[in-house]
């Protein structure tokens, strides 16, 4: 039984919270507001940060004898005190899993019946220790950071069992060879607290049938299990002889399989589950990912939350995010610091978009967070373990705990404290992002887990993948590639690069006022950070706000392609990838996204879908040297490579191009760097017959940029 739709709600004040429970209670002048939904979506809860009291009538038929119900919560933001016919039921905690209550003896009492919920997301006042596992929807300057997104944001269901309920079903991919495909299956049985006279014996059933939409059965077992009262624990491996293989788009299809498991109870079904999954094995070895035993360079970005308001995103726009993701070329999108909605899981899986999965944490935190972080840690593997596009899961985003804003003086303690986060051992890193991430390896072997996204090496830690900022927070556009010669192990992969553009969808920004733009609004509610513009992309340089805009864009695409460019470069040796930032965003912002709030595309969305093409011939403009990459699994026999700039050939060169790697090709002249550096623009072609005619453009822009640092 689905209970989404309207409710009626209230701010809690005073004693509202003890006597809104009752049944007979009158909340007729209440305001209503929809569920699934977000508080602050509803006119009358606009501005209200909690805690809401949310109250629903219905009617149920009478619970038949030997059946039992269950109040599933599928996500609330963030805590819960849950009332069912005035019956108290529990406290809960955490957004993004369900929680479970049974509701059998109500009923079975009688037809009808209340549900009330008081939900509290309270804003988080010291952002250097939070208390709210909710990560960038707490703390993230690509949000609105005065937006509270408090609400029963999933569908709130009645659901009925026999005597045994299947209360987790875990599923992961521990192997996957061309012979052998094994699931580990860590399943959760509620066998209730009823005395009964004699032990309950239940017959599991688990039943691999597929590729879907076939219907071929790929793996049968059946077990016999006798049941204590309550929650039992057991763990199953299921074989696959010869499995159909998931692959990332790049490599091959994506096959997937049917799983259902059943629990009967005397020759009848008591409950079931069907979890779609598929048959794929994932290394990572010094930061190479290889799937199924073949090696990748990762191309990829970050995405924050689809929508700001994630519970009203439709799966229309989840899964548009994953075709323009694909479109862009890249590999995969790093889900930065948040769990999003199934529909996002189910569409990377099909189209082969592989997934970084962040665990929600976002910089600093309290001590008593660890606890419920542990908890919420297995809560996330039970939940996603079983989608194949899922490569890695991360503990913790920047676990520094500090608040800084952009472009801030720092008082000396302030700095101190910030490198001390950085460098050295702190209850972050140390203890909370152990815990968690020894929770996520025990809760699933066949993934790794990075503890921490962007920290570098110092004591008490080897250091991990890395963020930089050149050409934006520090250095210069063209920085990126003498820091990682300077230090090759902080190339290994790198999850942050990016510089801020203004977007297409700018009436937020109120452009009529250029160039009095309310600079401080929009630091303050739509991230854009006026101090760095003024140092790379003056906006007093500019006469109009379009003139501005599109050198904000030619600024970030220029910065995207050389950067990408001088990553690829790096493939194997030693980089294994790279997650640019970021992808799109969830609300109007200036940010470092290459999509807006609309998904309209800024000039580097187009820059980063060509720097990351399978086969890209490349200048390095600091040198003139000529390299192609490829991805292609075969080399490419034959091939001919030219840069041109103003109608004169530079260079031209006929050859092999190796297979999945980098091949030099030459350099530029001494006359060819000569005419380029005066020429406007410089095109690299590669010709072959197995992928065409590819040409890699570097406009004045991004020559510029580098011909000015040089003069420096």
């Amino acid at each position: 039984m689905d209970l989404s739709g309207t409710w009626h709600a209230a701010v809690g004040e005073g004693d509202l919270h003890q006597r809104f429970v009752e049944p007979d209670f009158d909340d007729r002048d209440w305001g209503e507001i929809q569920v699934p939904g977000h508080w602050r979506s509803a006119p009358d809860f606009a501005q209200a940060d909690g805690p809401l009291l949310y109250r629903r009538r219905f009617a149920a038929p009478a619970l038949e004898p030997g059946r039992r119900a269950f109040l599933e919560l599928e996500g609330v933001f963030y805590f819960a005190d849950v009332w069912f016919d005035a019956e108290y039921l529990a406290a809960t905690e955490g957004y993004f899993f369900p929680h479970t209550l049974e509701v059998s003896n109500p009923l079975r009492a009688r037809a009808d019946h209340t549900v009330a919920i008081e939900v509290g997301c309270p804003p988080q006042t010291d952002r250097t220790a939070k208390r709210l596992i909710t990560g960038v929807f707490s703390h993230w300057d690509n949000l609105d950071p005065q937006w509270n997104p408090g609400g029963l944001w999933r569908p709130v269901r009645v659901r009925e069992t026999g005597p045994v309920r299947l209360a987790c079903l875990r599923c992961v991919c521990t192997e996957a060879t061309e012979e052998r495909g094994r699931l580990r299956l860590d399943v959760t049985l509620d066998a209730g607290d009823e005395p009964r006279a004699a032990p309950l014996v239940a017959r599991l059933v688990a039943r691999v049938t597929g590729p879907v939409p076939a219907d071929a059965v790929l793996a049968e077992a059946t077990r016999e299990v006798t049941l204590a009262a309550g929650d039992n624990q057991l763990e199953w491996t299921l074989d696959v002889d010869h499995p159909p293989r998931w692959w990332p788009r790049r490599l091959g299809d994506q096959p997937r399989c049917a799983l259902e498991v059943t629990v009967e109870v005397g020759g009848e079904p008591s409950d079931w589950q069907t979890l779609h999954t598929a048959l794929r094995e994932v290394r990572w070895r010094r930061w190479r990912l290889h799937v199924n035993g073949e090696p990748m360079f990762v191309m990829g970005s970050n995405q924050g939350p689809t929508r700001m308001q994630l519970g009203e995103a439709t799966a229309e726009e989840l899964r548009r995010d994953v075709q323009l993701a694909l479109d862009a070329n890249l590999d995969l999108l790093r889900l930065h610091a948040h769990v999003s909605r199934p529909e996002l899981y189910d569409a990377a899986d099909e189209a082969g978009l592989l997934l970084w999965q962040d665990f929600p944490l976002q910089w600093g935190y309290a001590f008593g967070v660890r606890k419920p972080a542990v908890r919420q840690a297995r809560a996330m593997v039970d939940l996603l373990g079983h989608h194949p596009s899922i490569v890695l899961w991360c503990a913790h985003n920047e676990p520094l705990a500090v608040d800084v804003q952009p472009g801030e003086r720092l008082p000396a303690r302030k700095l101190m404290r910030t490198a001390a986060s950085m460098l050295l051992p702190t209850w972050n890193k140390n203890v909370l992002d152990h815990s968690v991430t020894r929770a996520l390896h025990r809760a699933d072997p066949s993934r790794a887990v990075d503890p921490h996204s962007g920290v570098l090496p110092g004591l008490g830690s080897p250091g991990t993948d890395t963020h930089f900022y050149f050409g934006w927070y520090h250095g210069s556009l063209d920085g990126l590639a003498s820091a990682l010669r300077a230090v090759p192990r902080l190339a290994r992969f790198v999850t942050e690069f990016g510089a801020q553009a203004v977007p297409e969808s700018a009436e937020f920004m109120e452009p009529e006022r250029w160039p009095a733009l309310d600079w401080d609004r929009l630091l303050d509610r739509h991230a854009c950070q006026k101090v760095f513009f003024d140092r790379h992309v003056p906006p007093a340089d500019y006469a109009t706000f379009d003139d501005w805009r599109r050198a904000t864009q030619e600024y970030q695409a220029a910065l995207v392609q050389l950067q990408v460019e001088d990553l690829r470069r790096l493939k194997y040796a030693p980089t294994g990838g790279f997650c640019h930032f970021c992808f799109a965003d969830g609300h109007p912002a200036v940010t470092w996204s290459v999509l807006d709030h609309r998904r309209a595309e800024k000039l580097g969305y187009r820059a980063l879908r060509e720097a990351c093409r399978p086969v890209l011939p490349m200048l390095e403009p600091r040198e003139g040297l000529v390299h192609v990459v490829s991805e292609e699994r075969v080399p490419l026999i034959g091939a001919v490579v030219a840069v041109t700039a103003g109608g004169r050939t530079l260079g031209r060169w006929e050859g092999d191009v190796a297979a999945d790697a980098v091949t030099y090709i030459g350099r530029v002249g001494p006359d060819g760097a000569e005419a380029a550096e005066t020429s406007p623009e410089i095109t690299v072609t590669l010709d072959h017959h197995a992928v065409g005619r590819v040409e890699n453009r570097y406009s004045a822009h991004l020559l510029e940029s580098v011909r000015s640092t040089a003069r420096r």
